[in-house]
């Protein structure tokens, strides 16, 4: 059901708004924690490391799904705020135009050039034909992630977060069973764990993007008008915030990855206990960014209502939110991060134990800090304010990657990579609070009484 997020008390509709987005993120991180599980219970330690070891190729394709999620969102947020909506449908079916050729592109880029990534990232060679299979098998569902991506921004951008809940709920709790069964009762290995992600990706997204054609059908369009179906001018603000986007997360990715090649020098072991830890931190740190993403749409829609004051409480209720996430998370990671990293891996596993635990000590206090800058940066999204956006965002990145190097090759242990997380997310918090005050200064000066 769509939902006008400018009317009501802030607080209480950001919490309303965000609290499905939250639940809708933690049925996401099932995919890949499932197929983690599975690999490492079901098959083995290699299996665990191969499915890990595709993992930041794979946030590479996500990446561009996740801009064309924004780039489409946050313009029909503002389109849907401002009551044009004509233009909002047209923006809608311009995005899709738009990521169907973008699609295409990357699929047949991944299929000739993942080999040549893996070999990059330093892949072992007793793990080069799981992890070739998985991400191939992967980038065939491209179109399921890109368009499933599209229909989640539409649902939030129209101020409704029940929908894509229900989706996940429903998909990700499928794909735990349909992993076991192919794992198991059928004996498909890897390609199991892939297929079975494949699958119930695709059921969601045709479901996800049935219901959008049927919403939007339901919007009334001033003098029953058919909008056109594609508007370059509209492209050109969607791109604004895609492009960014795309850019970030695809670089956060390529660190990532280059990340992922000094700890492959450490061994197998290491891998895997990374592989385990860094789902368990991802799934915290895709919960905060998912409430940024929440966050720009109550912004985009605010701004096209031109209510500024709103905004500002927002990011109040914002922090007030990520930290109250922040305290379970941290203490569960701090005192019970080595039953859980047990999920994935089996006791005699030591090395590989040792190297989730220390991940997740060195990490977990920290998530208060960087869990201000999401909201922040959501914030800078929304009002589209990219060029800061972007800059704080790569202040954290260089920093980790540069660190990871130099860190690790001072200690000689993986210990020093882990501690470039903390310093990168401090000082790009700093960039992104102040860039945010700045901006709203600017935005909400010419109205102010």
């Amino acid at each position: 059901m769509n939902k006008d997020l400018t009317a009501g008390k802030p607080e209480a509709v950001l919490w309303s708004f965000c609290l499905p987005l939250f639940g809708s993120i933690l049925f996401q991180q099932l995919y890949n924690i499932a197929d983690s599980l599975v690999a490492g219970k079901f098959i083995g330690e290699n299996a665990l490391a191969a499915v890990g070891n595709r993992y930041e190729i794979t946030l590479i394709f996500i990446a561009f799904a996740f801009g064309c999620n924004m780039g489409c969102s946050v313009i029909v947020s503002q389109l849907f705020g401002a009551r044009e909506y004509g233009r909002l449908k047209t923006a809608v079916s311009t995005a899709c135009i738009f990521s169907a050729l973008l699609c295409v592109t990357l699929m047949l880029t991944g299929l000739l050039g993942c080999g040549p990534l893996l070999r990059l990232i330093r892949t072992p060679e007793e793990l080069m034909p799981d992890s070739m299979l998985y991400l191939s098998i992967y980038i065939w569902g491209l179109p399921f992630v890109f368009f499933y991506n599209i229909a989640t921004g539409i649902f939030t951008a129209l101020g409704d977060s029940r929908t894509p809940f229900y989706f996940l709920a429903v998909s990700s709790t499928s794909n735990i069973a349909v992993d076991i069964l192919f794992v198991k009762a059928f004996h498909m290995g890897v390609a199991g764990v892939a297929w079975a992600t494949f699958l119930c990706q695709g059921v969601s997204c045709i479901l996800a993007v049935l219901t959008v054609l049927l919403r939007l059908r339901k919007i009334p369009v001033p003098n029953q008008k058919k909008p056109p179906f594609f508007d370059g001018r509209l492209l050109k603000k969607i791109l604004i915030i895609a492009i960014p986007s795309i850019l970030q997360q695809s670089f956060i990715s390529v660190g990532n990855i280059l990340i992922q090649s000094v700890i492959n020098g450490f061994g197998a072991s290491v891998m895997a206990g990374y592989s385990a830890s860094v789902k368990l931190n991802n799934l915290v740190i895709t919960s905060f960014t998912t409430i940024g993403n929440g966050i720009s749409n109550f912004s985009a829609q605010n701004l096209g209502a031109r209510k500024y004051d709103r905004i500002r409480e927002c990011f109040q209720a914002g922090i007030k939110m990520v930290w109250c996430l922040c305290v379970p998370f941290c203490l569960l990671y701090l005192f019970f991060g080595k039953y859980l990293l047990l999920l994935f891996m089996e006791e005699g596993s030591a090395a590989a134990l040792e190297t989730g635990r220390q991940f997740l000590w060195i990490l977990s206090p920290f998530y208060f800090v960087v869990s201000a800058k999401l909201v922040a940066d959501g914030i800078l999204r929304g009002i589209s304010a990219m060029e800061q956006f972007m800059t704080a965002t790569f202040t954290d990145l260089i920093l980790r990657v540069v660190l990871a190097f130099v860190l690790s090759g001072l200690t000689g242990s993986a210990v020093g990579i882990w501690c470039a997380w903390p310093i990168g997310w401090t000082t790009a918090t700093m960039l992104s609070i102040f860039f945010y005050r700045k901006k709203f200064q600017e935005i909400s000066r010419p109205y102010s009484p």
